[in-house]
């Protein structure tokens, strides 16, 4: 049967095939809407990334290229210009998922919802306006963070001066922020390169080019020395505030900044207080992982002795010991904490505590076996404070929630061990672990008893932790809520007898 240039057909959903630009998908959904073709029909996708999908599947597959000829036949649109606006600029975002959501957004603006802009709290237009943060947030940091190096070049039979920087943004924003460039440098030829794009000011124009690795870019030159020279002339050591200026000026940008790395000299110059902070900057657990020859892969028990000496954070200064995961290396179910407690710290094992009692009962009455399972935490030692009234005589040790940074700092160990591991289904118990898996922050009234795809199953589930329902007082909600957990528990394992379940983008 013979197939539309727009698209092709696969179990009912048509993949439409757009070049990385605004202008073309614009192309591609008027003719959807033409077509009356509902987004839940349309799967977008970006010219010549079909083979990483569906290999083989979709040869000589006209392009939208050769539609344009006939754009100025299709009808036009009467659509907000802050649409327009919001989607071009959402266009540059590295998600590739921006295509099908703006197509669903301008199809609910066209069909009954011409307000939907307005609506902050509506699930796509949060999404889209993130989308639209994130490229302005990128575009505002390269305008920033670009540092030209100068080198000469043959021009015609004489040599003159060319300025080039090497930059790696978050989204492939070149074309959004060159005319910048050219406005702030038309007197000077220059080049920025990217590893999307590359982009040279000629003196007459801008001429775009592919994308370029670091090792490329030119070395340290005279400009740079006269920019180190003022940076240190007006650097303040009395007012730095590091947590302040990495979220201003983000580390993975710092091997392109000439002044980072005069920083920790002009530390060393400040108060002792100063220097210190400096210093004690979290670290990653990656640099504890275990070094092993090279081509051989870290088994789990591995990577429980390594991360025994673990001290990338804090937290391991206060516990008694690292808590690594317990369960068979070939359980097709992986529950993920936030971290162990009290108890779990003093005799080296997950989820041994009340908590962990709670949860055995769950899983029992959820028909699951613990011994089959794999229990982990998404962070390795127990953060802890005294208790705030001196005359307890308790000695228990007061449960402290880990901090963003703390859990970013451990993850590298729960990304390990779900990578040996494989589930067939990852359960979330609780906000911290749902962050620290997803990679994102989590609203657990919005994300429970829902499945999400992960880089590691795509049935990754997330439910309460058991602690939540021991610190309930109402034993009537209590009661409610104990059964809320045994039912999400079945609903997650369900899927090893009955495959496709609800998946959240």
């Amino acid at each position: 049967m013979p197939h539309s240039p727009l698209a092709r057909e696969n179990c009912d959903v048509r993949t439409v095939f757009v070049e990385p630009t605004f202008e073309s998908w614009r192309l591609q959904a008027r003719r959807l809407l033409q077509e009356g073709a509902v987004p839940a029909e349309v799967f977008f996708q970006t010219e010549g990334t079909e083979q990483n999908f569906f290999p083989g599947l979709f040869e000589n597959v006209t392009t939208p290229a050769s539609l344009d000829s006939s754009a100025s036949t299709l009808p036009k649109l009467r659509v907000p210009a802050d649409f327009i606006a919001l989607a071009e600029t959402v266009a540059d975002h590295r998600d590739e998922r921006k295509w099908d959501l703006l197509y669903r957004v301008l199809w609910r603006i066209t069909h009954g919802e011409p307000h939907l802009l307005s609506m902050a709290i509506d699930s796509d237009m949060r999404e889209l306006l993130t989308m639209e943060k994130g490229v302005r947030f990128d575009s505002h940091k390269m305008k920033a963070f670009v540092r030209f190096k100068k080198i000469e070049v043959q021009a015609g039979s004489g040599i003159t001066d060319h300025y080039v920087a090497w930059h790696c943004p978050d989204h492939p924003i070149v074309r959004r922020v060159a005319p910048f460039f050219e406005r702030r440098f038309r007197s000077m030829n220059w080049t920025i390169l990217t590893p999307d794009h590359s982009v040279t000011w000629n003196g007459q124009e801008l001429v775009y080019g592919p994308g370029v690795p670091i090792s490329q870019a030119p070395k340290a030159d005279d400009l740079e020395a006269l920019w180190l020279t003022y940076y240190k002339s007006t650097f303040n050591p009395a007012r730095i505030k590091l947590k302040t200026m990495t979220k201003e000026m983000p580390t993975r940008h710092w091997r392109t900044l000439p002044e980072t790395r005069a920083i920790q000299d002009l530390l060393r110059e400040s108060p002792e207080r100063l220097l210190k902070m400096f210093q004690d900057q979290p670290r990653s657990a990656s640099e504890f992982f275990p070094k092993l020859p090279e081509g051989e892969k870290a088994t789990l028990e591995d990577l429980r002795k390594a991360a025994a000496g673990c001290r990338a954070c804090g937290i391991c200064e206060k516990a008694t010991q690292t808590i690594f995961g317990e369960g068979p290396p070939d359980a097709q179910i992986v529950l993920v904490g936030e971290q162990p407690g009290d108890q779990e710290d003093l005799e080296g094992r997950p989820f041994i505590g009340p908590a962990g009692e709670l949860l055995n009962r769950a899983l029992r009455d959820a028909g699951l076996n613990r011994p089959g399972l794999y229990l982990t935490n998404a962070v390795k030692h127990f953060k802890w404070t005294p208790p705030s009234d001196p005359e307890l005589t308790s000695r228990k040790r007061i449960h402290q929630r880990p901090s963003a940074s703390e859990i970013a700092i451990c993850k590298p160990w729960l990304s390990a061990e779900l990578s040996l591991l494989r589930p067939k289904v990852l359960i979330c118990l609780g906000v911290t672990a749902g962050q620290s898996v997803l990679g994102k922050t989590v609203k657990l009234g919005e994300e429970r008893g829902r499945f999400h795809e992960t880089a590691w199953t795509a049935h990754t589930f997330l439910t309460t932790h058991p602690s939540a329902i021991l610190r309930m007082m109402d034993p009537d909600l209590k009661k409610a809520e104990y059964a809320r957990f045994v039912s999400e528990l079945k609903t997650a394992t369900s899927v090893l007898q009955s495959p496709s379940p609800q998946i959240s983008a």
